[in-house]
């Protein structure tokens, strides 16, 4: 892992940009419904929301820095460098990876290698998949600065720009969703709040430190999942608008039923960039200004989730999990053998990790994955676990091929 200084390192820049809505800061919109303007004049905090599909990648300007948070699953790279190219960027000041999870770090091994890049900053978690390891060599060997993000850092980009590191707290909570990088953006009176894929247990953590969570505009938290924005943690934050960031279609069923409710009981406009695209968020330090790719839809409400008896896209997928008597159940719907050796079963924030034997899932038929012990056959594999593996009030099973592209995913 590189070096860690002494000091930590964030920034942001801007380009000006068409909007399609408009919010006065802290004033209260009647019915929710912001007043619709053409242009914001003046803006000089823009932060991209980029569309990257079930991931995280969000490009931040102020004036003349620029930050990059994230940038999506591994294919999605590309994508990323395209974009900062059509804006102009030709280096980024900061790159932020909120945690290890590919579908926030996957494309940046990429972006840092087209982009000279100022410094890096992620969770300082240890967490045992290439990816994250490939990108921390590409760090160290680029030689980019590195600091591992903690509660409290403050991050003086511009006299105008205030950066707080929100979360990790000083003592990680153990889990690497919930100990995402947590950034709160303040430039004047507008206020920002990114919450990458960190949940109900990083909100409370941040309640109970007492923290001024209350923004203008939020970074939904862990792609509107259920086990996110709690009640409580959206009335401390009170946001005028909520940007989540899904896949169209995605396995996890995000953005679920249950916080787009919350969301919509705090008052929030909701964007989405599965059904708007890329949403860019502008500010002159006094008004907030909102345009997206596409128009947004007038209803917002939650995509139905996938369910274990939907007839699956040719493949490996996972077609249930039994929380309760412990059970994976993994299915080959292709047309040909696949061989499962060294692919990966992880839980939700990967927790527990079992790796496959020598194996071959032949065409059509199914495996299960037992968390006790057992001997293994062509049917039923063991993880050997004395402990159960699945929480029972609700769990994500994630199947990873041995690079550490995730393949399929099922939440119960």
């Amino acid at each position: 892992m590189p070096s860690i200084p002494e000091r930590s390192l964030i920034c942001l820049v801007l380009t000006a940009g068409m909007v399609a809505c408009i919010f006065t800061a802290g004033c209260s919109i009647p019915g929710g419904q912001p007043e619709i303007v053409s242009s914001l004049p003046g803006a000089d905090l823009i932060i991209h929301f980029i569309d990257v599909g079930q991931g995280d990648s969000i490009l931040v300007e102020f004036r003349d820095k620029t930050m990059l948070i994230d940038a999506g699953e591994r294919h999605m790279g590309e994508r990323v460098i395209a974009y900062l190219q059509e804006k102009g960027i030709e280096s980024l000041d900061v790159v932020v990876a909120t945690h290890a999870h590919s579908d926030h770090i996957g494309g940046l091994g990429d972006v840092i290698s087209a982009f000279p890049v100022g410094h890096f900053i992620d969770a300082g978690q240890p967490h045992p998949t290439a990816t994250y390891e490939r990108l921390l060599t590409l760090v160290e060997d680029l030689g980019i600065p590195y600091t591992a993000a903690r509660r409290g850092q403050t991050v003086a980009l511009d006299p105008d720009l205030e950066i707080l590191v929100e979360n990790p707290g000083s003592k990680p909570l153990g889990d690497i969703n919930e100990d995402s990088v947590v950034l709160k953006v303040t430039y004047g009176e507008i206020s920002c709040l990114l919450m990458g894929d960190a949940g109900k247990p990083a909100e409370e953590s941040m309640m109970k430190a007492g923290l001024d969570l209350d923004a203008d505009v939020l970074k939904v938290g862990h792609h509107a999942s259920r086990h996110a924005s709690s009640a409580g943690f959206l009335s401390a934050v009170s946001p005028t608008v909520s940007v989540i960031t899904v896949g169209e279609g995605n396995d996890y069923g995000h953005p679920h039923a249950e916080a787009l409710e919350r969301l919509q009981a705090a008052g929030s406009r909701i964007y989405r960039t599965d059904r708007d695209g890329t949403v860019v968020v502008a500010t002159d330090g006094k008004v907030l200004a909102v345009t997206t790719d596409r128009r947004p839809s007038a209803t917002l409400t939650a995509r139905p989730r996938p369910t274990a008896t939907a007839a699956p896209p040719p493949g490996v997928h996972v077609v249930d999990l039994d929380l309760l008597d412990e059970m994976v159940v993994i299915e080959n719907t292709g047309a040909t053998a696949v061989n499962l050796t060294g692919w990966t079963i992880t839980d939700e924030g990967m927790r527990n990790t079992y790796t496959f034997p020598v194996f071959t899932l032949e065409a059509g038929a199914d495996v299960t994955l037992h968390s006790g012990p057992g001997n293994d056959t062509v049917t039923d594999l063991y993880w050997g676990r004395k402990s159960p593996v699945w929480n029972n009030d609700g769990d994500i099973a994630t199947l990873a091929n041995p690079h550490g592209g995730i393949m399929s995913i099922l939440e119960r």
